[in-house]
Order: structure tokens, then C-alpha cells, then sequence
């Protein structure tokens, strides 16, 4: 069951937002409206303080590690893209009314290591190790 679902067969109000963001960033994409930094910025400007905070800084991370990567929105989130896959992404906490924050990592570029491996790592503040830890990570998945 999907987080924040009520039951197996029906989607949340927050899962079905998110899909209805994916539904309007292809769209957009199609019309070739903003570009994915405007959009990125835009969600960022969007949050409640505490993930603002978060993820402008995760923004300021991924792109000092690894500027070569696209900047765009995924399903609404703050998301970082290499030949047109995102590969890092910014959950905001009050998307699902998570106690936390979420940085996570699609297919585990370049993370893998082994049968199993993190993919998401929860985020409820960034001390200089965690930011470290993370710049390390989208390094490693971006291919620097």
C-alpha cells in the first residue's frame, strides 16, 4: 500500500496530486513552457519553511557536486536529471505528511552495491556530515 493510502485499490488526495503534477510536467515539457529550473525554483518557493529550507539547500548541493545535471520537477518534487532520467529527487515533508524529509536516488545510479542498498535517505535537518554524505552520493550517481 502506497504511503498516506487509505487502502490498497484507492489512490490518496496527496498521491493523486502528485500524479496530476507528473500529468502537467509533460504537458509543459510538450509546450516547451518554462524550463525546468523555473519549474524546480517555483515548487522550492511553493513549500512550507522547514522543507524550503531543506530544499534549497539540497538544490545548492546537487548542483555545486554535479552541475551537468538537468534541473526539473518530478511527480511535483525538486528533481536532478542525466540524459533525460532523474536521478536524485527532494520529497517535502508535508507532501505526505511525513515526519520528515525525503532524498532519494531513481534505479540506484551507480549506488548499488551488492542484493541491497539505500535508496532514500530520510532528512529532518543538514549538519555539515549529512550534507557531506550527500554530496558524496549524488557524486557517485551523477558520475563524478
Amino acid at each position: 500500500m502506497a504511503q498516506g493510502s487509505t487502502d490498497e485499490t484507492e489512490f490518496s488526495a496527496e498521491e493523486r496530486a502528485a500524479m496530476k503534477e507528473r500529468a502537467k510536467e509533460l504537458r509543459s515539457a510538450k509546450k516547451g513552457k518554462k524550463s525546468g529550473l523555473e519549474d524546480l525554483l517555483e515548487k522550492i518557493a511553493e513549500m512550507p519553511e522547514a522543507d524550503r529550507v531543506l530544499a534549497e539547500r539540497i538544490h545548492e548541493l546537487v548542483t555545486e557536486a554535479a552541475p551537468h545535471l538537468e534541473t526539473k520537477t518530478w511527480y511535483g518534487f525538486p528533481a536532478y536529471a542525466l540524459d533525460g532520467k532523474v536521478i536524485c529527487f527532494f520529497q517535502p515533508a508535508a507532501k505526505f505528511k511525513s515526519p520528515y524529509a525525503t532524498f532519494g536516488f531513481n534505479e540506484a545510479r551507480n549506488l548499488d552495491n551488492g542484493e541491497v542498498w539505500i535508496t532514500a535517505f530520510g532528512l529532518s535537518k543538514l549538519t555539515p556530515a549529512a550534507e557531506k554524505q550527500i554530496v558524496e552520493l549524488v557524486k557517485k550517481a551523477a558520475g563524478v
